[in-house]
């Protein structure tokens, strides 16, 4: 079966430098479907990519980008493309994660790789945030890295899942989308869709976004031919995924490098290379101060706490995001102050997890280190406060003795592996590596 990719494109270029609003009044419209809005282009990658120099390309985003699919075949594409430049990868995806987390990472785990090209992918897991959020996180991720990197050039993608094909076959983006362009126009930065041929071949009857076929097989992208025919069912429809999210890499992603194959296309030469002009922020509220300090910088750790080796054990798989990681036992506690207006911790959800008590300035509630999902551990994020005075605070972390009720939180199909492994989920310990503030921290 021959796919025919052939959709036609606006390219905006529209650059709007007003005076900033706050993030909450950010236009709530959402904004036409288009494959490309081309605006500033990406002059500097083009140039670099031209004259055979190394090029370092970052990708920042959740478990769409951090799967074998389009992350590596972009690479590989434009290594094919462009074969005397020298071009590198840094891979910067989490599954699960959103621009919230994104914004508070990318100096460690993007900036100071120096990228030449940084994409930025997280509508999907962005899908629900408040516009407020999402407008304030994404413009903080461009601030920060414009601030420290003015010739690295920025793209923002956006995928989707089956619940998002409607609308865009329909000739809108989502919400999540809609907000980042907002962003995206008053920076000069292009976006590209990737999924409104998806959304196409679907009403079309070409396309089936969930399939659990069991022929279907993962390549590699060095596998990949983007111009043969793509697997089919026996209706010769295209199987996009196998949850309607995550593409299969010779179908799904496949129609996501097209995509971006076409856009670079229209892409090459928009645009004058370099340094990008900081603008004037879009809103008044933004976070580009958010920070990422170890909380063997910021805290006051007491009790049952040990530092962990991050060459074994749990630490070591997280080593590249969070190089420092304290487990902390009943009872133990991490105490410390803040000026600014969001905080959180950078932490580890598993089937270990624990029950925590949480002070602000003197305010106490109690959360839950341990979800439905915690059949194995994860990066994710503990939120203590948002939208809070831009004044001193004080915060408190108590793991308490007394374990969730982790049976009953499972999902059903994870309690077998409980039943069948006890001794995993008994201990009750909160693993951390780092405190998330929008602000400073007060010594």
């Amino acid at each position: 079966m021959t796919i025919q990719m052939a959709l036609p494109l606006m390219v905006a270029t529209t650059v709007s430098w007003g005076a900033p609003i706050p993030a909450a009044n950010i236009d709530p419209t959402l904004r036409d479907a288009v494959e490309l809005s081309a605006r500033g282009g990406l002059p500097n990658v083009f140039e670099k990519l031209k004259a055979g120099k190394a090029v370092k390309i970052a990708y920042l985003g959740g478990s769409i980008t951090e799967q074998t699919g389009w992350r590596v075949q972009s690479r590989e594409w434009l290594q094919k493309k462009y074969p005397a430049a020298q071009i590198s990868e840094i891979n910067a995806a989490i599954g699960g994660t959103g621009s919230d987390l994104g914004v508070f990472r990318v100096e460690a785990d993007v900036l100071k790789h120096k990228p030449d090209l940084l994409f930025v992918e997280f509508a999907v897991n962005d899908t629900g945030a408040s516009n407020e959020r999402i407008a304030k996180a994404m413009e903080g991720i461009v601030r920060k890295t414009w601030r420290a990197l003015p010739d690295t050039d920025i793209c923002f993608v956006y995928t989707l899942t089956a619940k998002d094909t409607a609308g865009l076959a329909a000739g809108k983006m989502k919400q999540s989308d809609s907000i980042m362009e907002a962003v995206a126009d008053h920076y000069g930065i292009p976006g590209i869709h990737f999924g409104l041929e998806v959304a196409r071949l679907e009403k079309e009857g070409k396309l089936v976004m969930n399939s659990t076929d069991a022929a279907m097989t993962r390549v590699s992208g060095e596998e990949l031919n983007v111009s043969a025919e793509m697997p089919a069912d026996s209706q010769g429809r295209i199987l996009f995924s196998k949850d309607g999210v995550h593409p299969l890499p010779e179908t799904g992603h496949v129609l996501y490098i097209q995509a971006l194959m076409r856009s670079f296309d229209k892409l090459e030469g928009v645009g004058q290379p370099g340094s990008h002009p900081l603008a004037a922020p879009l809103t008044l509220d933004h976070w580009e101060s958010a920070r990422q300090i170890p909380l063997g910088q910021c805290g006051v750790l007491t009790g049952d706490v040990t530092k962990l080796d991050p060459t074994a054990g749990i630490a070591k798989p997280f080593v590249n995001r969070m190089p420092a990681m304290w487990k902390f036992g009943p009872g133990a506690t991490v105490k410390f102050k803040f000026k600014g207006t969001k905080v959180s911790v950078y932490e580890l959800l598993g089937p270990d997890g624990a029950k925590l008590s949480m002070s602000i300035d003197g305010k106490n509630r109690e959360a839950m280190n341990f979800d439905a999902y915690c059949t194995y551990h994860r990066l994710g994020t503990l939120s203590i406060g948002d939208k809070l005075e831009d004044v001193v605070h004080e915060v408190s972390i108590t793991v308490l003795p007394d374990a969730p009720d982790k049976a009953n939180i499972l999902f059903a199909k994870n309690r077998p592996d409980l039943e069948k492994n006890p001794a995993k989920y008994a201990p009750t310990n909160w693993y951390a590596g780092a405190v998330f503030i929008v602000g400073e921290i007060v010594e």
